[in-house]
């Protein structure tokens, strides 16, 4: 299940994101915005419960997060969005996934993980900038569901079309969000017409 973000301010945090020309403080900076502004949208769907609170005037019912949440960046490229995340989720817990793509095979190999205990319960979010052949996505959300996870979103700021028909076809069940949908992967498994590589320009190790 895809959803693609249309929001004018998360298009143009886009495409300052795209320019060649912008900084890595820039570009990170630009990273968490639109974690953040994610976050919310995917928000939407959040359960409530209603608790009683008492105001400065009187006590009345009011409306609380139902459930408990885990923020699980892809490392490393994921690590970028996740100051804004928890700008919306500050009591969420987060776990971390490291994946690494073979660049001759594009297959992911891991070498990271570390997760909050009893993850079962919890809504989980995945996060990572990109979404190319979806080979790590896929991956890391299997390990969240062999560790017990049973409710996944799944949160990339630019994504293509093949990795959106990989996570459709081995986590159906797993809803995808997106802030935009490109044209295709090129030869190397780039996404195109893409921003680069996140990780590098995040971290300025381009």
């Amino acid at each position: 299940m895809i959803n693609e973000i249309f929001n004018p301010i998360l298009k143009d945090r886009l495409t300052l994101l795209r320019r060649k020309e912008t900084p890595s403080k820039i570009f990170r900076q630009t990273v968490e915005e639109i974690a953040t502004f994610m976050t919310y949208e995917v928000a939407k769907n959040f359960k409530l419960k209603e608790i009683e609170i008492e105001t400065p005037i009187k006590k009345c019912k009011a409306k609380v997060l139902a459930e408990e949440f885990v923020i699980v960046p892809i490392l490393r490229a994921g690590l970028g969005m996740v100051s804004g995340a928890l700008k919306v989720l500050p009591n969420a817990a987060v776990g971390f996934i490291g994946l690494v793509r073979d660049e001759t095979t594009h297959q992911p190999i891991e070498y990271y993980k570390k997760l909050p205990p009893n993850i079962s319960g919890k809504k989980i979010i995945v996060i990572d900038p990109m979404l190319a052949t979806g080979g790590s996505s896929s991956a890391a959300l299997q390990m969240l569901k062999n560790d017990g996870a049973k409710d996944i979103v799944f949160v990339c700021i630019i994504s293509a079309p093949e990795g959106i028909k990989k996570i459709s076809e081995d986590h159906p069940e797993i809803p995808i969000y997106t802030a935009a949908i490109d044209e295709r992967l090129n030869e190397n498994a780039y996404i195109v017409p893409g921003l680069g590589d996140a990780g590098d320009r995040i971290f300025d190790t381009l």
